[in-house]
């Protein structure tokens, strides 16, 4: 990797500890009330002195809501790398989550479905969860999921009490999205030329997480936590942004441990528009402006129009903009070039159920060219693989596609990072989960026909167990449910602690390598195998 120090990005992002007589307080997320000596329970920050509040489900964890770690990415600052957060005088009452960023709202699919909330471009807002047993205290950092165009670190869903009651201190963050956050454009490159990304756009995003890593690494030991132990963890693109800052040189020594959930950043991917203008100019088109001046004061409802009139995330929302992301992630993954710490992910059993369409208009003759072009000569026997005879040809080339991009993603990432001799660990959920509303905890009814179980272990199933939150959303738990979550609660602190995810004293999951291919099984009765869908994976592998 190169060395950040070199890196224009890391120079502007990387100076905020001298920014102690910056601007006037933000005032969105918090209060302040004046006081010239710290009171009790008053943390100082680089920014300011700050109260937390009680967690709602235990008095004995300290949550702050709502601490700006940048300035709010508006007018002048739209569009341009994450800048310092501005200080404040008094103490700030960190006791409000701050709103969510610039997103579509009102959308009905299957677990995914939002209504109205509020939305803003100022939400560059990060929350803590801390106890008070010592210092020091292994960080978690979370990157929430939603294609890069969705998603709040707020949800009730991420409430991290359960996990900071395993003595462990949890950061969620809410960041840029969709055009906002990984807009792309020549116009932006050209504006930029003269300041510090060298002529490039887009990754905004991206460079948000980099600056919540920042503000972590200046500020969380005054909030019980370590900044030599950091992890960062996400789901489906926060697992992509994992993914992806592990090849990011700005990002680089930030954190020490990452948990990549459900998603990846190494598979073969299209190098057409890498750098995503064409993309960009397509939704500038549909918005029609003709000036950097007026694509900078549309109004943001107008650009989420424009992204749909352009279908502007039907590409990926990163880009290889050649400073935050220098080159593609799998090149670096398979240099042995990205971050050298220990690596926990894996998938679910159902990832593609209602997350990808199904193409009910697909024929054989085309299901027979796919079949070809993922596996060559194979294509039968992959296509024997599933349950061919009672599957339309569009649903067996969605669950193809969902293996290819869930299943054999993780599988490479898992081998890219254990060949470069890394600490790597597999895991798979077959578990079965209820299917609830995820993030409407007031409204979580969700009718199947088959069931509230029907959807098989589906895309974002993992959350409540991942967090703990079984008695906070959804319905139709049970005690199966509690012992699973209780496992997982358990590997993702210990992960967090040591870079195992094993309980002191067991080995029960061992590391993955690319020739046992050691893979935990987390249900009701886990177990360690060698390797899950392997005929699957071993016919993608030698059609590359």
């Amino acid at each position: 990797m190169r060395d950040k120090n070199a890196n224009p990005l890391t120079k502007v992002l990387g100076g905020w500890i001298f920014f102690a007589f910056a601007s006037q307080l933000v005032a969105c997320g918090g209060t302040t009330e004046d006081t010239s000596a710290a009171a009790p329970g008053v943390k100082q920050l680089t920014e300011g002195q700050v109260r937390g509040i009680p967690s709602p489900y235990d008095e004995s964890i300290t949550v702050y809501r709502g601490l700006p770690y940048a300035a709010p990415p508006v007018d002048d600052l739209r569009w341009r790398a994450p800048t310092a957060p501005a200080t404040w005088s008094g103490v700030r009452s960190a006791d409000t989550f701050a709103d969510s960023c610039y997103q579509p709202r009102h959308s009905s699919t299957f677990v995914w479905r939002r209504e109205d909330f509020p939305v803003s471009e100022d939400c560059l807002y990060l929350n803590v969860w801390t106890s008070a047993n010592g210092d020091k205290k292994p960080v978690m950092v979370w990157f929430h999921g939603g294609s890069h165009v969705s998603g709040q670190g707020h949800s009730l869903i991420f409430d991290g009490t359960t996990l900071a009651q395993h003595d462990v201190v949890v950061v969620t963050i809410n960041y840029r999205l969709g055009p906002l956050g990984f807009l792309a454009h020549p116009w932006l490159s050209e504006e930029s030329a003269t300041e510090t990304r060298e002529g490039t756009s887009g990754n905004y995003g991206l460079m948000d997480k980099i600056a919540a890593l920042q503000w972590v690494n200046r500020n969380i030991a005054s909030l019980g936590g370590d900044p030599n132990n950091v992890t960062i963890f996400g789901q489906s693109a926060g697992s992509q942004s994992v993914c992806s800052l592990m090849t990011a040189p700005a990002a680089q020594g930030l954190f020490h441990k990452a948990i990549g959930q459900s998603a990846a950043c190494v598979n073969q991917l299209t190098k057409a528009d890498a750098k995503g203008y064409e993309r960009g100019q397509a939704l500038v088109e549909a918005l029609g402006v003709s000036s950097i001046e007026a694509l900078r004061g549309a109004e943001p409802d107008a650009l989420l129009e424009a992204m749909a009139a352009s279908d502007w995330e039907s590409g990926s929302r990163i880009v290889i903009d050649g400073v935050v992301l220098p080159q593609w992630p799998d090149e670096v993954y398979a240099a042995g070039e990205q971050s050298n710490i220990p690596l926990m992910l894996g998938f679910l059993a159902n990832e593609g159920h209602e997350l990808f369409p199904v193409n009910t208009a697909l024929t054989e003759p085309e299901l027979k060219s796919f079949l070809g072009y993922v596996a060559g000569d194979r294509g039968d026997e992959l296509a024997a693989q599933y349950d061919a005879e009672n599957m339309t040809p569009g649903e067996l080339q969605h669950a193809i596609s969902t293996d290819l991009f869930m299943a054999y993603g993780k599988r490479q990432w898992a081998s890219y990072h254990a060949n470069a001799g890394n600490q790597t660990f597999l895991y798979f959920m077959d578990h079965v989960p209820p299917s609830f509303h995820i993030y409407m905890p007031d409204q979580p009814f969700l009718e199947l026909e088959g069931g509230p179980r029907s959807g098989g272990a589906y895309h974002s199933g993992d959350l409540a167990y991942v967090f703990g939150t079984l008695d906070k959303v959804g319905y139709d738990w049970n005690e199966t449910d509690r012992k699973v979550s209780a496992q997982i609660v358990d590997h993702w602190t210990q992960f967090a602690k040591t870079g195992n995810p094993n309980s002191p004293g067991s080995s029960d999951w061992q590391a993955f390598n690319t020739v046992d291919l050691h893979t935990r099984v987390i249900n009701e009765t886990p177990e360690t195998v060698g390797g899950v869908r392997n005929t699957i994976m071993s016919i993608f592998s030698g059609a590359e």
